[in-house]
């Protein structure tokens, strides 16, 4: 029984055993590269990553034991199967390829029987590792945006988990006002559309300016910009994504509803606080869970409840403010405020439109 068809690199200096190698491969339906020394595999790797690597020990120059071990250093080819070929009879070789992180040895003359189930391993174990690098990174994208769900599984040698760090970020918690009277005289149907709508409008904004979504909060959510990977610029894309949810992303979402015939519109409150904060995936190999905590969060959930005593949309932290690394000259002062938890009152300043004058 053949295995799937893939596409193998065939690293070897002998001209004749590439040729044999390729015409066998090739009769079976796979696809074949073939180049005759180390530096050439290197090249043809980055080029075009193979399913299965067929690497013969000695060649002059970089040899295939110096190939294997930078396959392996490197987290974009690592997880590419390499089957050692030489016609060598050296154990100490043999075991030093099997350590360095080799999935087979093939011995030269090559036995096409052998050859044939020693790729059709190779090419199942390679399939078996990119359907987990996918649940992996869809783990990941739940949360992260592309880029950084990419060097996240990078970072992550394919697990999936976020190394617990302490690092500086910017948290922001966001609600929606009056849904939760609205939502007791509707359909749960048609409430949970609607908050199907305004989580991905919203959880989009949050996506697109850079920010991790922590958690979905019912009619809000919770996110945290420069985590899990630091940033000098999380202040900024906090208060950019802020105020893109209060105005365009909350006016397509009001038209929305009024289009739907279902309500005129609804207003937001969001508070933002930067600080250290601490970062890490929790849970089980059955579910896992990203999690930003510390009193920085804490605070910022309790700033975004004053918005709805300030009647802004928008709070932060006078701490948010001084690590932005761009203008502040549209943020406004609001006023200090008592926050629980903190022993002297906080100033918080909004980044709230200015209202058109009468």
């Amino acid at each position: 029984m053949h295995a799937r068809p893939g596409h193998i690199l065939i690293v070897d200096d002998d001209p004749l055993n590439r040729r044999v190698l390729t015409k066998s491969l090739d009769s079976d339906g796979h696809r074949t590269t073939d180049v005759d020394n180390g530096f050439a595999a290197l090249t043809a790797l980055e080029a075009d990553p193979p399913d299965v690597v067929l690497l013969d020990v000695v060649m002059p120059g970089l040899d295939g034991i110096e190939v294997l071990e930078r396959m392996k250093a490197n987290a974009d080819l690592r997880h590419i199967p390499v089957i050692m070929i030489s016609g060598v009879d050296d154990t100490d070789s043999i075991v030093r390829c099997l350590e360095a992180g080799a999935e087979d040895y093939l011995p030269k003359p090559f036995d096409p029987v052998i050859l044939r189930a020693r790729i059709g391993a190779g090419l199942n174990r390679k399939r078996l590792s990119d359907l987990e690098q996918d649940r992996v990174r869809t783990v990941f994208t739940r949360f992260l945006p592309e880029p950084i769900a990419a060097e996240m599984l990078a970072r992550s040698e394919g697990q999936p988990s976020i190394r617990p760090v302490r690092l500086w970020a910017t948290t922001m918690f966001v609600d929606l006002r009056g849904f939760t009277t609205f939502s007791e005289s509707l359909p749960v149907e048609q409430v949970v559309t609607v908050l199907n709508r305004y989580q991905g409008t919203m959880g989009d904004a949050v996506l697109d300016h850079g920010g991790t979504l922590v958690d979905y909060l019912g009619d809000g959510l919770y996110a945290v910009f420069g985590a899990p990977i630091e940033s000098v610029d999380h202040a900024d894309r906090a208060v950019a994504a802020a105020r893109d949810m209060v105005g365009d992303r909350l006016g397509d979402f009001n038209g929305w509803l009024r289009a739907e015939g279902v309500h005129d519109g609804f207003d937001m409150g969001i508070g933002l606080n930067s600080g250290r904060v601490m970062s890490g995936t929790l849970g089980s190999e059955r579910r896992i869970d990203y999690a930003v905590i510390g009193d920085t969060v804490n605070t910022a959930a309790r700033i975004e409840q004053l918005t709805k005593q300030t009647g802004h949309a928008i709070l932060l932290a006078d701490q948010t403010r001084t690590n932005m690394t761009g203008h502040t000259d549209e943020l406004t002062f609001v006023d200090e405020f008592e926050i629980r938890g903190k022993q002297s009152r906080l100033k918080l300043w909004t980044a709230d439109e200015p209202k058109a004058s009468p």
